[in-house]
């Protein structure tokens, strides 16, 4: 009897020691396959501006781009640097007018091409096109005054003939036109509607909104109190774009997404609250003043580094009911200015924009959204 219950303590001992040795690597292998399988950073994209300065003028071979584009696909371990693509930029009025000429196919920059955005789609990164940009403020003004319904029935039948969601990026700072873009926005989704699945890619509509609230200011009032709510979306999310200039710190670049967290009830009319689950923040990887930013090259101590745990984790304020923003955008892939540095060869994006994506484990492809 003595040594048959010596023999159980010891069995006792023995099962505690090994559960314990067991128990510490279950552990961790559950907590980071709640961490992949379940992310807050979902949207971790960058636009695409070609090799012409966002013209996208020409048509190029799938071999030529990939040679200037590798990084997207591959961050060095055969996994996408990001998991989202936004093809910039599409001349507003042309796409109204459904314009061919010597840059111009339909409406469409010829360089987007199915081709281009095949590249992206099988390597699971979605793809999207924006129409606007600050260039094409005027041309944005003109297609609305003109017919606003038409050119959203346009876009939507661009979005269904190339698989591809858009964005809507109309930069007019002083008057813009709300209820043509409205109009523009009620007819697209007469075609598409809202999709909080995200399987349907031409049912992703966006918006582009400033870096915070004190610019754009008509445009974020009427996109956050109308179709960006928890309760009735009607467009997906939205990208705060980049400032000026790239910020100097984390803490600059957080008070800017702040500013769409906590809205401005001071203004005249009120800016609410936008969930932080309806945007992502934007940083710079290339600059209008030509240079490569660390961003793009050097994760560690980068703000894509230092601003993670606020983009993770920033709660709402009255509205919403989860945690962290949507994730991040980059400007700009390959050549955003003409007079500017490129993200091509030997100046890519797999030390920054990859790392990040790995760090973060981006989920690709996209997942479905949050929705509050």
């Amino acid at each position: 009897m003595t040594n048959k219950r010596g023999a159980l303590r010891l069995f006792g001992i023995f099962t505690a020691l090994l559960l314990l040795f067991v128990h510490v690597p279950l552990s961790n292998a559950a907590s980071h396959l709640a961490t992949t399988t379940s992310p807050s950073i979902s949207v971790y994209g960058a636009w695409h501006c070609s090799n012409d300065a966002c013209l996208w003028g020409t048509v190029r071979s799938v071999t030529e781009f990939d040679s200037k584009n590798h990084w997207l696909i591959d961050r060095g371990d055969g996994t996408p640097s990001v998991n989202l693509v936004v093809l910039s930029f599409v001349q507003p009025l042309k796409l109204l007018n459904k314009t061919t000429d010597a840059q111009t196919v339909q409406g469409i920059p010829m360089g987007m091409t199915s081709d281009i955005v095949n590249y992206f789609k099988s390597h699971n990164i979605r793809v999207m096109l924006s129409i606007g940009g600050i260039t094409y403020v005027s041309a944005w003004n003109q297609a609305l005054a003109t017919n606003p319904t038409q050119l959203g029935l346009n876009a939507a039948a661009v979005a269904q003939q190339l698989g591809v969601g858009i964005e809507i990026d109309y930069e007019e700072s002083s008057s813009p036109n709300l209820t043509g873009l409205q109009a523009f926005i009620d007819a697209y989704r007469s075609v598409e509607p809202y999709d909080a699945t995200g399987n349907n890619p031409a049912a992703r509509l966006t918006i582009d909104l400033a870096a915070g609230d004190r610019w754009l200011i008509g445009l974020a009032t009427k996109a956050t109190t109308s179709w960006l709510t928890t309760s009735t979306p009607v467009l997906d999310y939205a990208n705060a774009m980049v400032p000026s200039r790239q910020p100097n710190s984390a803490s600059s670049a957080e008070s800017n997404w702040q500013e769409h967290i906590d809205g401005k009830p001071q203004y005249s009319p009120p800016i609410p609250s936008l969930a932080p689950a309806k945007f992502t923040g934007s940083l710079y990887i290339t600059s209008a003043s030509g240079s490569v930013q660390p961003e793009c090259y050097h994760f560690s101590g980068s703000l894509i580094d230092t601003t993670g745990s606020y983009v993770q984790s920033v709660a709402p304020n009255g509205v919403g009911t989860t945690n962290g923003m949507l994730g991040y955008m980059f400007w700009a892939a390959e050549c955003p200015s003409s007079r500017g540095s490129c993200t091509t060869p030997p100046n890519t994006c797999e030390g920054g924009v990859g790392v990040g994506g790995q760090t973060y484990a981006i989920p690709i492809p996209m997942p479905s959204l949050r929705q509050g």
